[in-house]
């Protein structure tokens, strides 16, 4: 008997790790992603927050599924090579209103066994966050929460599922899905039939259109827009953890907290788009104030001066306000849809639910004899002793080659990560960081272009920024 075809319809965050998941079993996976790389979509543009769980209803699915992804979180960076710091979490009372709003926060974390919840008095925030506005009534603090780079754990998903079998088919939108009799069996994707026996729809701010197309109907996903600021390294040390505001029904406010790669974040606002907006990252006037005056609330003293970027993202809202996982009436078609915050700390959970207690024993999938869950992180050269280095240049003389001085890449670590499957300038960015510094690729971007033409053999002015049609050149100045 031949093992199932599987197709993981979006290669985000949460579908790479179902296609991971899905790679323990005897079955062909198919990872299929519209965009040319992994991530592109609702993952490339968040907060990066791995949620402690108190901000859901004890009786919602985001919440049966927070606390535990957050659990999972440790050994799953752990195995992929993907950062993780658990800076925690402080959610803050500027008024008296908001103290009974900590109070319902900490009781709702404690209902969703989120451990070590507290309160803190004024004097107690200060010592931990001294920048933070000296009107502060009261802090709930949450220690689990954490940040990471959500794109990186989509590439090193998607990576760790090709190294285990699957395949990852980037440039291969699904326009229609066959279903006979009640079953699935087959997708139309790139031009041609892909014959499949189960198919799973992560596929992000169009999960509910995939859906459609296979006679699941529901309402539309509601696109809400947030809007965000980055702010250079040079002031990344003024705060220190997570700083939510008292949440309001239609968020969690805007925050203030820190990247992994020591800059400082502040957003999103939240603002529902109409169903045909699902690509409108724009950003606004309006939208930017308001990051501003929320963040102001908090610090104060927030450089404004020291702004690298801003850029805004989209989240797939439901209007159950909640996720939308599992089953459907057609057999062998399974949701993963509606996956907005907390959608990256849930994944990992929501990944081995729907592989492991849903789907294997509903297919009678058996579990591989051998799957290697380890995938070899990048090499960080800036990372490593002064001796370690050296010792890796006289390996690859690439890596004594900087980049982009911004973050500290070198040739090296551009080279591996072509290897690893970037074909674009985005591509790089999102698997070193070169270009997400203080000058935006400024300095670097001509250098890395280059190094994509040489080691993939192409023209130069083929070579596109990030998604179809944004090619940099388009054509030569002097012969």
């Amino acid at each position: 008997m031949n093992a199932p075809r599987v197709a993981v319809i979006g290669a985000g965050v949460v579908g790479a790790l179902i296609a991971r998941e899905l790679c323990r079993y005897e079955a062909e996976v198919l990872l299929l992603e519209r965009y040319p790389d992994v991530g592109w979509g609702v993952t490339k543009a968040n907060s990066a927050i791995v949620h402690a769980g108190f901000h859901d209803a004890p009786d919602s699915v985001r919440a049966q599924f927070c606390g535990h992804g957050n659990a999972l979180f440790e050994g799953l960076c752990e195995e992929l090579g993907v950062p993780l710091l658990r800076v925690g979490s402080w959610v803050i009372a500027l008024h008296k209103a908001d103290l009974d709003v900590l109070e319902h926060l900490k009781n709702q974390g404690e209902a969703n066994g989120i451990r070590g919840l507290e309160i803190a008095s004024p004097e107690e925030l200060r010592t931990h966050e001294p920048a933070l506005n000296p009107k502060v009534l009261a802090g709930l603090w949450a220690p689990t929460a954490g940040i990471t780079e959500p794109w990186a754990l989509a590439i090193a998903a998607a990576e760790n599922a090709v190294a285990n079998g699957g395949m990852l088919l980037t440039e291969h939108e699904v326009t229609d899905v066959e279903v006979r009799s009640g079953s699935i069996r087959a997708l139309s994707v790139a031009g041609r039939r892909e014959s499949v026996d189960i198919v799973v729809n992560a596929a992000g701010l169009y999960t509910d259109r995939v859906a459609a197309m296979a006679g699941v109907n529901g309402s539309p996903l509601i696109p809400r827009r947030g809007e965000y600021i980055l702010l250079d390294k040079a002031v990344g040390g003024l705060v220190r953890s997570i700083l939510f505001p008292a949440p309001n029904p239609a968020s969690k406010g805007i925050l203030v907290l820190p990247t992994v790669d020591g800059g400082i974040l502040l957003g999103p606002t939240a603002e529902d788009l109409p169903p045909e907006a699902r690509e409108a990252t724009d950003t606004t006037t309006d939208g930017l104030r308001a990051t501003v005056d929320g963040a102001r609330r908090l610090v104060p003293s927030l450089d404004l001066s020291k702004t690298v970027k801003t850029f805004a993202g989209l989240r797939p809202e439901s209007p159950s306000e909640d996720f939308l996982l599992g089953p459907t009436p057609v057999k062998g078609f399974y949701q993963a849809a509606a996956m907005r915050s907390p959608g990256l700390t849930a994944a990992p959970a929501v990944a081995r639910w729907l592989v492991r207690e849903v789907i294997a024993p509903e297919h009678g999938l058996t579990s591989r004899s051998r799957f290697n869950p380890y995938r070899p992180a990048p090499r960080r050269p800036f990372e490593l002793s002064d001796q370690a280095w050296a010792a890796l240049i006289r390996e690859d003389p690439t890596y004594g080659h900087v980049a982009c001085h911004c973050n500290q890449v070198t040739e090296g670590e551009v080279v591996e990560a072509i290897r690893r499957g970037a074909r674009t300038l985005d591509g790089v960015k999102f698997r070193t960081r070169a270009g997400f510094g203080r000058c935006q690729g400024g300095s670097c971007a001509d250098t890395i272009l280059h190094i994509l033409s040489r080691e993939l053999g192409v023209n130069p002015q083929d070579i596109a920024q990030g998604p179809p049609g944004s090619t940099i050149l388009s054509g030569k100045v002097r012969p």
